[in-house]
């Protein structure tokens, strides 16, 4: 099992790591898997939980797991595909190598959200009431499978001089090969870290909003919002970042921003229409109890 000795010269932090978890005979298994199959453990246990508290069917929660999570999966790795097609052209069987990463997380969110759309579209139940009730977990499970990235030594991001700069001798090759502008030397932003805790935080949020909110896709709106704020940011220091062909535009960047707007218009929207008191058809209260209450 080979190693990586990963250093954070600031905090005076220096561990050795692998990317592979155990082997069996020559089958390895690999962290990031685990770390994913972890963080889809944990939002399933607490999705179904939470269900029993706060009277939302819990087979519903099972109906979205066996939806959301295999086309989640297919979309992360299409979309991580789509803006990499002159690597896996040189060879089509790469695309299903996703041992070694190559996921993309909105790709995934947004593969599971059309995965929902349908199985509710078929099911005839609510796709609001759906989306607003699991959304919540979502940013909990990629705080956590982040963590997969730090394994693999990937999604860092550019030089820094902060104290908790990180290097390795992996790091330092991918600089010197891809980003020749940078000292391959000095370490980088652990931006995997920086996502992993802006979703923690937005996860706490995520459950306090759920718990008040009146308004169908709130809660979508504000994980997006919150999401996109932080990625936007964070994707701008990365050194991995996917590109919209021929052009300079980091896609992750692109589609957080537009995410960012489009949400907070609906949210200013319907916050402004309750406080002139205008009344809203059904679809947009949360429960039929909030509609109630509006009247």
């Amino acid at each position: 099992m080979n190693y990586t000795n990963v250093q954070f010269p600031g905090l005076g932090i220096n561990i050795d790591i692998s990317p592979v978890a155990f082997s069996i005979g020559s089958f390895q298994v690999y962290w990031y898997g685990i770390i994913i199959a972890v963080a889809m453990l944990l939002a399933i246990f607490l999705g179904i939980k939470d269900s029993k508290k706060l009277n939302f069917p819990t087979s519903l929660i099972y109906d979205f797991i066996l939806v959301a999570i295999p086309s989640g999966i297919v979309g992360a790795r299409l979309y991580f595909v789509l803006f990499n097609l002159d690597y896996y052209m040189q060879d089509w069987s790469r695309i299903i190598d996703t041992r070694s990463g190559g996921l993309a997380i909105y790709g995934g969110v947004l593969g599971a959200a059309l995965g929902t759309y349908i199985m509710c579209k078929i099911r005839k139940i609510s796709f609001t009431a759906m989306g607003d009730y699991v959304i919540v977990y979502v940013p909990l499970a990629q705080a956590i499978g982040r963590w997969g990235n730090f394994f693999n030594q990937e999604a860092f991001g550019t030089t820094t001089n902060l104290p908790w700069g990180m290097t390795s001798s992996t790091i330092s090759t991918y600089l010197a090969a891809n980003c020749p502008y940078l000292d391959s030397t000095s370490p980088v932003h652990p931006t995997f870290l920086y996502e992993s805790i802006a979703d923690l935080l937005l996860f706490i949020i995520l459950v306090i909003v759920r718990k008040k909110s009146k308004f169908a896709f709130e809660t979508v709106c504000v994980y997006f919002i919150g999401y996109g704020f932080a990625r936007f940011f964070i994707e701008g220091l990365r050194t991995d970042s996917l590109y919209i062909p021929n052009t300079a535009i980091r896609v992750s960047q692109l589609l957080s921003l537009v995410l960012c707007v489009v949400c907070l218009i609906y949210i200013v929207y319907i916050h402004a229409q309750r406080i002139r008191k205008r009344k809203f058809p059904a679809r947009f209260y949360a429960t039929e109890g909030a509609a109630e209450q509006a009247k």
